[in-house]
């Protein structure tokens, strides 16, 4: 990749295990462009039958009348409309339920998008990752117009047809693209087959730090050519202590030496959603990983009907491990990473 330096080999980010990831060219940046325009509306207009439905008949201008800032006190409203689709809306809910609606830790603001009679059609976080849950075209129309204010995101994710929507409105005066990915959304649930038992399982704590820092740098810096331990040091640091703290990263380290992590990066009642799994390389194909995987997940189970996870399209290996675990394919998911403009 261009620009990149190679990765480290046996490094997995949001649970993928990547085998590659692939710098965008400027050809397959228009035809990616040029795919979704013929299948959404274009940048000056969406077309709507009327607010309720999504066939389209008739040409509306891209504003947002219905967006609002959201805050803590509507903060059950939100979690309420969410809660309608759990699996997919797990990222938004978690950081919620984490932080409140209004907090630096979001790395954003919450927003919504309300119909004529004052109801939620479609709630989004806009900032360094941009994510967005809506019911009708007009919400999408909206939440992508305010997102191009934004100069800052590094990313935006969410269901494969929805971010190709997204795109479309979005594109032509928002951030240009840097790294699209398709991804598989995983999900298991009971029963899990039961392994036999990891003895040295457990939560990481804050001695874990050191060890753990260079090995999700690494993760990040594989699945987005960007080093986190170079760009913002400090708060990545305090983001993985604090998930630390939290709970939600799980290690087995046996002589000094990280075998197996896991992170929880959203917990609610309904979904835990883990990302950053890694299996050190000289111990894959002897079982470890599974039996820690397996006991993991049902240890999360007792306290959520579902565990989700992405896995990147292109590795079938992770794929196939994750499928031989129990978990289910439930939906494509669309990651693209934008380019930062100049600090």
């Amino acid at each position: 990749m261009k620009g990149v330096r190679a990765r480290q080999p046996g490094l997995n980010r949001r649970a993928r295990i990547r085998t590659h990831s692939t710098q965008v060219s400027n050809t397959r940046i228009q035809g990616f462009i040029n795919y979704r325009r013929t299948r959404v509306m274009n940048m000056q207009s969406v077309i709507t039958a009327s607010p309720r439905s999504s066939h389209l008949t008739q040409r509306v201008p891209i504003k947002s009348p219905g967006v609002e800032s959201l805050a803590d006190a509507q903060k059950a409203e939100i979690l309420t409309f969410l809660s309608q689709r759990p699996l997919h809306t797990v990222y938004l809910a978690g950081f919620i339920l984490d932080n409140g609606v209004v907090s630096p830790l979001n790395r954003g603001s919450f927003y919504g998008y309300r119909n004529s009679e004052g109801l939620l059609e479609g709630v989004a976080l806009i900032g360094h990752a941009t994510l967005f849950e809506i019911r009708s075209d007009e919400a999408l129309v909206a939440f992508a117009s305010l997102a191009q204010k934004s100069s800052r995101t590094h990313m935006l994710l969410g269901e494969m047809e929805k971010v190709e929507n997204f795109w479309n409105l979005y594109s032509a005066g928002g951030q240009a693209p840097r790294l699209m990915c398709r991804e598989l959304l995983f999900e298991q649930s009971f029963p899990v087959e039961v392994k036999e038992p990891v003895q040295g399982l457990r939560r990481a704590t804050l001695r874990d730090l050191e060890m753990l820092l260079p090995v999700q740098a690494a993760m990040a810096f594989e699945e987005s050519g960007i080093n986190p331990m170079e760009k913002d040091p400090s708060g990545f640091r305090l983001r993985c202590a604090r998930r630390i703290e939290q709970g939600r990263v799980w290690v087995l380290i046996e002589n000094g030496r990280l075998i197996f992590k896991a992170d929880i990066m959203s917990d609610t009642p309904e979904v835990i959603y883990m990302e950053g799994i890694y299996i050190a390389p000289e111990d894959r194909g002897c079982g470890i990983g599974r039996r820690c995987l397996s006991q993991l997940t049902r240890n999360l189970l007792a306290r959520t009907k579902t565990v989700s996870l992405l896995v990147n399209e292109q590795n079938e290996r992770a794929s196939s491990f994750y499928l031989q675990a129990g978990f289910k394919l439930r939906a494509h998911y669309d990651t693209i990473f934008l380019q930062q403009a100049a600090a």
